[in-house]
């Protein structure tokens, strides 16, 4: 158990790291005020092209399972992340989406069987501090439409990884990962045309490129990594994985945009740090489950 986990956290990290770049994507090499193109582009794309090169579909419970899972940790989350992304200063977005690992220890104890231990509250408060630190700024307004949507969006992910942990997986994480791509990317596409409509310009290879890395790297890498860290770790130490995405969100514009970095957000980093290493280093709980294998039919 002990070696699964020295390579297992490594490789769940990825997913944060790799979202914490999403920032930096978006600003340089996307159209401006166009999030549900970029979210429906992340997500459906890969989600199709994975299911045509596997030939695999859902059999079963796992077609509504597909369909929530891929509702909750893509299309919906996708949603009011961008809608919370409009109407707030990205600080106050990051800082109420750092209240999700206190939101899954809870749900995990409710419907998994962990126990919320006094370690895993303080460091949830400390993160959510520390995240507060880091990207927080003293002129953030507060708008109440957006602070519902950012709110709404930690908890939409955090029900949809603790399902995701109790209901397990029926084929390869990539297999599964594909269909709630899918399933996610239909629930962007009417909002897309129906808010934004379709590009009215072409898209320059700078542009393609951009969504390219979303869609691959991203999106398809790094959700089939979470799912998987997920299945083979405690949930609730793998949702305090999520917060070093601010801090990767930070350092990317400090090293690559010249963005200035303050003492108080060194101070930030550093506790969110802590709470990601106390919480993966210890973890209490039930031993997870072997996942469901088999479920699933060639096309």
């Amino acid at each position: 158990m002990l070696s699964n986990r020295l390579w297992m956290v490594p490789a769940t990290m990825v997913a944060p790291i790799l979202w914490g770049t999403t920032y930096l994507v978006t600003t340089q090499f996307l159209p401006a005020d166009r999030p549900l193109l970029a979210a429906t582009l992340r997500a459906l794309p890969a989600g199709l092209l994975i299911v045509l090169l596997t030939r695999r579909l859902p059999r079963g419970a796992w077609w509504w399972k597909s369909l929530v899972l891929g509702t909750l940790n893509i299309g919906a989350f996708f949603a009011l992340l961008f809608l919370a992304a409009y109407r707030l200063p990205g600080g106050v977005a990051a800082t109420m989406g750092a209240v999700q690992p206190l939101l899954v220890t809870v749900l995990a104890a409710r419907f998994l069987g962990d126990r919320v231990t006094g370690l895993r509250v303080v460091a949830g408060v400390a993160g959510i501090f520390g995240v507060a630190l880091l990207v927080l700024q003293a002129t953030a307004r507060l708008d109440l439409v957006g602070v519902l949507a950012a709110l709404g969006g930690a908890v939409v992910m955090a029900v949809g990884t603790v399902l995701a942990k109790r209901w397990g997986r029926p084929a390869h994480p990539l297999v599964s990962t594909s269909w709630q791509l899918v399933a996610g990317g239909l629930v962007l596409l009417p909002l897309l045309l129906v808010v934004e409509g379709l590009p009215t310009e072409p898209l320059t290879p700078v542009n393609l490129a951009g969504y390219a890395y979303l869609a691959v790297l991203g999106t398809a890498l790094a959700y089939t990594l979470w799912f998987r860290g997920i299945e083979n770790l405690p949930v609730a130490s793998v949702a305090f994985l999520g917060l070093l995405s601010p801090i990767v969100a930070v350092t990317c514009g400090w090293v690559l945009l010249r963005q200035p970095l303050s003492l108080g957000q060194l101070l930030g980093a550093a506790i969110v740090l802590a709470a990601v290493v106390a919480t993966n280093a210890v973890s209490p709980g039930r031993r997870p489950k072997p996942a469901r294998r088999g479920g699933v039919r060639r096309r």
